[in-house]
């Protein structure tokens, strides 16, 4: 049995490692919170694939918003086109990387957490298409500026990036422990 004694940050251990009660339950909403982006991601990908691919496209405010079938093999607008596997190997890295920081309590600021937690289901989620289908399912279209159509894991990439830029600019760069 292990003697312990109260310190700032919790209970120290006989041999002073912190032992902190809220690092469990921060990992349990990383899991939850992973599992409903993935599940909203995934589900909105297959109604696309099997409803509106057949459609092409619904016109949900005509020349402002759509919804329309894409199959993207490539990243964002489309670059690189093709180039499947180079994609997947670079974002399971990206996702380990993601995994390692947030496990091991590596950031000051849970905001920041959050954020690359976004980063990692969005990638997570466009993993899951571009191993199971070969290309990545998008769905919405904004027309009215020509923008690239996109899907639910783009959101949560975009979000937790811009998220992270916030932080980082306005905390000084001072998030890392």
């Amino acid at each position: 049995m292990r003697k312990m004694r109260l310190c700032g940050k919790g209970y120290m251990t006989e041999n002073s490692h912190p032992v902190t009660h809220g690092k469990p339950l921060k990992i349990l909403s990383y899991v939850i919170l992973c599992a409903l982006g993935l599940v909203a991601d995934q589900l909105t990908k297959f109604w696309a694939y099997t409803k509106l691919r057949p459609l092409g496209q619904i016109r949900l405010w005509d020349g402002v918003f759509h919804l329309t079938y894409r199959e993207n093999t490539g990243a964002a607008f489309s670059i690189l086109e093709g180039k499947i596997w180079f994609f997947s190997v670079v974002t399971g890295i990206i996702i380990v990387l993601i995994c390692i920081v947030l496990g091991k309590g590596m950031l000051k600021n849970t905001v920041a957490e959050y954020s690359l937690l976004f980063v990692g289901i969005g990638g997570l989620g466009n993993l899951i298409d571009r191993i199971m289908r070969g290309f990545v399912v998008d769905m919405f279209d904004f027309t009215l500026i020509n923008f690239a159509v996109f899907n639910v894991a783009d959101i949560f990439i975009t979000c937790g990036c811009a998220l992270f830029i916030c932080v980082f600019l306005f905390k000084k760069g001072d998030i890392f422990k």
